[in-house]
């Protein structure tokens, strides 16, 4: 065996780990994000007086709405970070754009509960990071 051939099957086996670590730690990030939007969502549909009601926000949404599209999204979320943990890769790309609207509806939910909201959208952007990088890398 050559030492070229020993680098490569070297380099093969280390890209092979991280692809496997990034995949899991984006099934994970994803699971823990749809719990997470299940959790803002029940509690916005249950009892939205649970909230900082934001008068003056520019997005007027009733906080009983923005419950449900919290609940779809957490369940969306779910299925996606179950797949990419079970080694889906369609699960990839669409692990990204559920990513992407869990950043988009977080970040229009700041006015009503501005630390969690920043919470899970720091989740989604090392979810985005590390599947886009994923990508890349096929």
């Amino acid at each position: 065996m050559s030492a070229t051939t020993s680098r490569e099957a070297y380099e093969e086996t280390t890209r092979g780990a991280w692809a496997v670590g990034i995949s899991v730690f984006a099934g994970t990030g994803l699971f823990i994000i749809g719990l997470f939007q299940l959790a803002e969502g029940f509690a916005a549909v249950l009892n939205d007086k649970v909230f900082i009601n934001a008068p003056n926000w520019i997005f007027q949404l009733d906080l009983t709405a923005w419950g449900w599209i919290h609940v779809v999204l957490g369940v969306l979320a779910l299925i996606t970070g179950g797949a990419l943990l079970f080694g889906k890769t369609w699960a990839m790309g669409v692990g990204i754009a559920i990513a992407a609207c869990s950043t988009v509806t977080s970040f229009l939910f700041i006015p009503y509960q501005p630390i969690w909201s920043l919470t899970i959208i720091a989740i989604d952007v090392a979810i985005i990071w590390s599947l886009g990088d994923q990508l890349s890398r096929r």
